[in-house]
Order: C-alpha cells, then sequence, then structure tokens
C-alpha cells in the first residue's frame, strides 16, 4: 500500500511536486525566484508608508489626509479654479471686442481661434464634418458659397439666431414643392432642371429646348434666385450658377430638389452657447479659407 502521507517526487527533477495533478501532468513545487520576493515585500512596506505618509482610506463624508495632509482633490480643484480665473480674464477681452478687432489683435485671435476649434468640434463637426468640409445637405464651411453670406458678421449672425430654428430672429427661406404642390409639371420639373444645370455646364438632356426651360425658370425660379440665377442671401436662396450643390448635382438629385422642395434646418447657438463662444465659433469659421 503506498504511503500517501510522503510527497511525491517528480523523476526527471528529483523535486518534489505540489500534489496537483492534470491529465497526469504534475506541478513541481518550485519557491519563488528571491529577488520576485524581495519586490514583493518592498511593495506592502511601500504600501503600509503611503497609508501613513499620504491621503488612503475613504471615509463616509470625508478621507484620511495623511501625515503630511495632502489632498490630490483639492490641488486639482484649486488648478480648476484657476483655468476658470484666467479663461473668465481672457473672455472678458473676448466679449468686449468686436468681431474685427478680435481678428486685428494676434492675441485675442489666438484665443478666438482654439476656443472656436473646440467649440466646433463639440457641437458643428456632427454635422459639417471635423474638417467643415460638410456632405449632402450640409454645407461645405471651408468653399467659398455661402448661403446667408460669408463675412464674418453674416457668419456670425448665422450661428446666433439659425435658419429655420424657431428663433425670433431666425434665417428665413424655404425652396418650394413646385412638383409636389401641382406648380410644375413632371415635364417642367425637368426642363427647369435641365437649364439650371446648363447655367454651370451640366446640361444633361440634348433634347430638351434650354429656352423652355429659362422661360419655366424665369416665371418660378428668379424671384428668389435672381434674373442671372445668382442667388439671394438674403433670403437664403444659393448661386446656380457655380458647381456647388447642397443636396447634389446630379439630375435625379437635382429634379427632387424641385419637385419637394427643401427646408434645411441650422440650430439657433444663442440659446445653447454663451456669447464669447458664438463670437470664437465665427471667427474660426471664417478663417477656414471660405469666409469673405
Amino acid at each position: 500500500m503506498a504511503d500517501t502521507a510522503k510527497p511525491h517526487v517528480d523523476a526527471a527533477t528529483g523535486r518534489e511536486t505540489t500534489g496537483h495533478e492534470w491529465d497526469g501532468i504534475r506541478e513541481l513545487n518550485n519557491p519563488l525566484p528571491r529577488w520576485w520576493l524581495m519586490v514583493l515585500y518592498a511593495t506592502i512596506v511601500w504600501s503600509v508608508g503611503y497609508w501613513i505618509v499620504y491621503p488612503a482610506w475613504p471615509l463616509v463624508s470625508d478621507y484620511t489626509r495623511g501625515v503630511f495632509g495632502y489632498s490630490q482633490r483639492q490641488v486639482v480643484m484649486e488648478e480648476v479654479a484657476a483655468a476658470k480665473a484666467a479663461r473668465g480674464v481672457q473672455g472678458q477681452a473676448l466679449a468686449t471686442a468686436s468681431l474685427e478687432e478680435i481678428r486685428q489683435n494676434p492675441d485675442l485671435l489666438r484665443l478666438a481661434m482654439a476656443n472656436g476649434k473646440a467649440a466646433f468640434g463639440d457641437n458643428c463637426a456632427s454635422c459639417h464634418g471635423t474638417g467643415a468640409t460638410g456632405r449632402i445637405g450640409y454645407p461645405n464651411l471651408q468653399d467659398d458659397e455661402w448661403l446667408w453670406g460669408g463675412t464674418l458678421a453674416d457668419i456670425h449672425e448665422t450661428i446666433r439666431v439659425g435658419a429655420r430654428a424657431g428663433h425670433s430672429e431666425t434665417r428665413q427661406g424655404e425652396m418650394l414643392a413646385f412638383g409636389r404642390d401641382g406648380i410644375l409639371k413632371r415635364d417642367e420639373v425637368e426642363n427647369v432642371a435641365n437649364y439650371v444645370l446648363s447655367l454651370s455646364g451640366q446640361a444633361f438632356n440634348p433634347k430638351l429646348k434650354l429656352d423652355d426651360g429659362q422661360k419655366l425658370y424665369a416665371a418660378n425660379c428668379a424671384a428668389c434666385h435672381g434674373d442671372a440665377a445668382k442667388g439671394n442671401r438674403e433670403m437664403g436662396a444659393p448661386d446656380l450658377t457655380d458647381p456647388i450643390w447642397l443636396y447634389g448635382s446630379q439630375p435625379q438629385q437635382v429634379m427632387a430638389t424641385i419637385t419637394n422642395g427643401r427646408k434645411g434646418v441650422m440650430p439657433a447657438w444663442e440659446s445653447r452657447l454663451d456669447p464669447v463662444t458664438v463670437k470664437s465659433l465665427a471667427v474660426y469659421i471664417h478663417s477656414l479659407g471660405g469666409g469673405k
């Protein structure tokens, strides 16, 4: 009968095993490396010292502050308060300066650009893209085509009151649903689309007479877009003579716009952002390359 109280010894190494066995494989009872044990003991000693010297144990209403009386939380709170105070002074300078003064003052411009870039990423990038290049239905803020004007003052006002946003001073403008509301027939919609695309060299149906499309345009579209189709920023009517199309320049896309109209909404940020941030956004967006 085998002596179960006697430790098993591995025949290959001559070392005792722990008694654990998996599928015939036994675990050697090797001692831990001395350097590893020393590191373990050192960390234990260090932790005891840390408990005494620095804050360690959380209590119900506070926490132990340690022998040094150090509070990392208090340090962070003081740093946050100092940063807020500094931003308050700088923000006051932005609040009292005009948009043109901000653009002309290197220090204020640098502050506004940093503030505007951060605000753009938090509030505007979801629609206009992180690079402000836009997408179908959302304007590219880097080109020279501005529905409501591209000056600093224009951009600031658009950000402040939005477009069709419910603000009492919001930008108002609407593309009528000429096809859906029965103002134009299907073939007339195609004629107008062919004509307006021809203004930027993109006519798609050579069988349609441009003169017919021009007459329809004059009777239905010129009141907003102008006789020369250059647009009207007072009404948010785009220039139809350039190759920039907010909702796409493919024939079917243009026909869909004429048929169903467009009522894109730009939020009014005045109630969501403070005046300094609205100013900073205007300065930042104006600097992207398309501002006038």
